[in-house]
């Protein structure tokens, strides 16, 4: 590890461009600070996760400190988000956890275009992805929908993240050409463009799966209302393990209160429901179906 030592006479200085090591307390109000924005829960072990992610910026604004950085973070806005885009997980991948993807093509989507067709249900699919990333999950669930449902349904998915970074990147939709071994033979030939000339290594999803989805930034710790909904499908998968057990519930009352009454709530293998009591009903597994939730939430 890269050290420093203050030269006599320099008072809180680093003349060499070093940063002082992060005190405790500075920690402290940095987990205290993460939680009240975001939700997160920055545990002790991740002190050299937050101070391995900070320091760049640290050096781009010439600070020499993390109470330095701290002060800013907390007067400025813009600041803020870029922090908590910075100390964010976004792992994911196409068709990630492919059991779910199945079960909604071989039980779910079919009934619902039947339902469609003898008119018990609308012919409209509407879905959720909240805590995108940069956009593998949202694309992949379009293309099961497109897939899923004859020509002329309405059909359209909201992903959602508190990063705008990688929401950046999902909507951009270019990937390494590698990452196509994620995806099914069948969805690759028909949904994704491979790049050529300038692009030669990249992938892009096709025009038809980007129009079906809408980017935005949000934060399931306090903005969740202004979503609307019902939706008929939500993913938040390994989202919640990164909350508290009392704000996992709060954001699962929100969630529920966000889906359709046949809909469906995805998490990831490792999130289970069960704390939650009679709210939600297990369909297989990770998959959850909404028992009735007082106060459900309507919306456009």
């Amino acid at each position: 590890m890269e050290t420093t030592q203050r030269r006599g006479g320099d008072v809180g200085g680093f003349p060499d461009g070093g940063i002082a090591p992060i005190r405790g307390e500075t920690f402290r109000r940095f987990q205290d600070l993460v939680r009240r924005e975001s939700g997160i829960c920055l545990s002790d072990a991740k002190r050299t996760l937050l101070v391995g992610r900070l320091s760049r910026r640290l050096r781009e604004l010439a600070l020499t400190s993390f109470d330095q950085y701290l002060q800013q973070v907390e007067r400025d806005e813009e600041e803020r988000v870029w922090m908590l885009d910075s100390i964010s997980t976004n792992e994911t991948q196409f068709f990630r956890e492919p059991r779910q993807f199945e079960f909604l093509s071989a039980h779910v989507f079919p009934r619902w275009a039947a339902d469609g067709i003898d008119e018990k249900r609308p012919r409209r699919v509407t879905a959720w992805s909240a805590g995108c990333s940069s956009g593998e999950e949202p694309y992949s669930l379009a293309m099961l929908l497109l897939s899923g449902f004859p020509k002329g349904w309405d059909l359209g998915i909201l992903a959602t993240d508190l990063s705008t970074r990688v929401l950046e990147r999902g909507r951009a939709a270019v990937w390494p050409l590698e990452r196509s071994r994620q995806i099914p033979p069948r969805f690759l030939k028909a949904f994704m463009l491979r790049g050529t000339g300038p692009q030669d290594g990249k992938m892009k999803a096709g025009p038809e799966i980007r129009a079906l989805i809408r980017f935005e930034r949000l934060n399931l710790n306090d903005e969740i209302p202004r979503i609307g909904g019902p939706f008929d499908l939500i993913l938040c998968r390994n989202v919640l393990i990164y909350f508290d057990a009392e704000t996992r519930r709060r954001i699962l009352r929100e969630l529920l209160g966000r889906l359709d009454p046949g809909g469906f709530l995805l998490v990831g293998h490792a999130e289970s429901l069960s704390a939650f009591g009679d709210g939600v009903r297990q369909v297989a597994p990770s998959i959850y179906a909404a028992q009735a939730v007082p106060g459900r939430t309507g919306g456009p």
